[in-house]
């Protein structure tokens, strides 16, 4: 196989991570299912799946204005919420049964009020309290966070969430993870069988689908990319850090211009799969607690936890062998900016070049942004 753009499942990746609606939750509703929309990784979909509810991955995908979002939200705030509540507002999330925000950051936590001012007609809207800072001591109280989440479900979609549910959704939820793991693996390689953009679509599509159905495409996928013709040459390996990360864009930029993305530290991407949830225990509950708070790579949001993430950041320059990292933030993102900020410094006290800027969700300055990724690989192929 000369591309995985020639794969069917692939294709089936791609039309999911491009769309809103798409087929697999057309046949997800046709069958009586409900969907419920969340923002943020450290909203765990294994609750939901074990209430038989299908989580989708909040995202502005196919937005070209927010016109409709400005009402309520004003250019000082990010782009990645306004697009997504634009969206909302003309119909394209008319197909969720609910929605789950929580207390990243301002603009997010105030999207619960302004969905219901605005008389989007989405039936369960709950808002959660997410961890704000690492260590031990923070596990019980978001434990506790979890359990009023779990009651809420519970109670208006008249389920029961029981521990073996949750134990049944954490092993899912980990054969998902431990797929997307031997993905990631094979961007190792001095010659990846996949590309930076493909592997966008691949874990798009899995914040957008059924798991049992994702994974059973996934070992498809990865059964195919063994036979992906390889000899390929890149000018460069660079890895992607920032937030969102849910379109191809950079990526699409930077594998035009001959180099190749082979990693990256987003939440779209490595920070949702880099470890699996303990399926030891009797508390569920506890494990996917301890999972979020100790385990996933905090965000820059979560306090005084820069230090585990330049740990976690260089690690995956060192064990990727990269020759370079490109940094990207929305605009009115102030904790991202300053993340990128610090990172920066460091990665040249590590001999490793490194740009970052900033950008529009959707952005409009594409050419600009080209010309600087352009001199980047330059200034490292010279």
């Amino acid at each position: 196989m000369e591309s995985i753009k020639s794969s069917d499942v692939f294709k089936k990746f791609s039309g999911i991570a491009t769309s809103l609606k798409n087929s697999e939750i057309e046949n997800w509703k046709k069958q009586g299912g409900k969907v419920i929309g969340y923002f943020c990784p450290v909203i765990p979909e294994e609750v939901f799946i074990a209430g038989g509810i299908l989580p989708f991955r909040m995202r502005g995908t196919g937005s070209t204005t927010t016109d409709s979002a400005d009402v309520y939200l004003k250019p000082v705030n990010c782009g990645f919420p306004r697009h997504t509540f634009n969206q909302a507002l003309i119909g394209e999330y008319d197909f969720l049964d609910g929605l789950v925000v929580n207390t990243c950051c301002d603009t997010i936590m105030r999207l619960a009020v302004d969905w219901e001012h605005a008389g989007i007609k989405t039936p369960f809207i709950y808002s959660l309290d997410n961890a704000h800072a690492g260590g031990e001591a923070m596990v019980g109280h978001f434990r506790n966070q979890l359990q009023k989440m779990k009651d809420a479900v519970e109670k208006y979609f008249n389920v029961e969430i029981t521990e073996q549910k949750l134990q049944d959704a954490i092993k899912l939820c980990n054969e998902t993870k431990l797929l997307q793991q031997k993905l990631y693996e094979l961007r190792k390689l001095p010659n990846p069988p996949i590309t930076g953009s493909e592997t966008v679509a691949v874990m798009v599509a899995g914040s957008s689908m059924p798991k049992e159905q994702y994974n059973k495409d996934l070992k498809t996928l990865l059964d195919e990319l063994g036979n992906v013709n390889t000899d390929k040459k890149y000018s460069a390996r660079l890895m992607i850090i920032g937030c969102g990360h849910d379109d191809t864009l950079l990526c699409d930029i930077i594998e035009e211009l001959g180099a190749v993305v082979v990693t990256d530290q987003t939440c779209f991407g490595s920070r949702v799969m880099i470890k699996t949830i303990s399926e030891e225990g009797d508390d569920p509950l506890m494990s996917i607690a301890g999972y979020l708070v100790l385990d996933v790579p905090y965000c820059p949001k979560t306090i005084g936890t820069h230090p585990e993430r330049k740990q976690f950041t260089m690690g995956l320059a060192k064990d990727y062998k990269v020759d370079g990292a490109v940094g990207q933030c929305f605009i009115s993102c102030d904790p991202w900016a300053a993340e990128l900020y610090l990172l920066k410094s460091e990665f040249q006290e590590a001999g490793i070049p490194f740009i970052w800027f900033e950008r529009e969700y959707i952005p409009d300055l594409i050419g600009q942004l080209k010309t600087r990724v352009e001199a980047f690989i330059e200034t490292i192929n010279n």
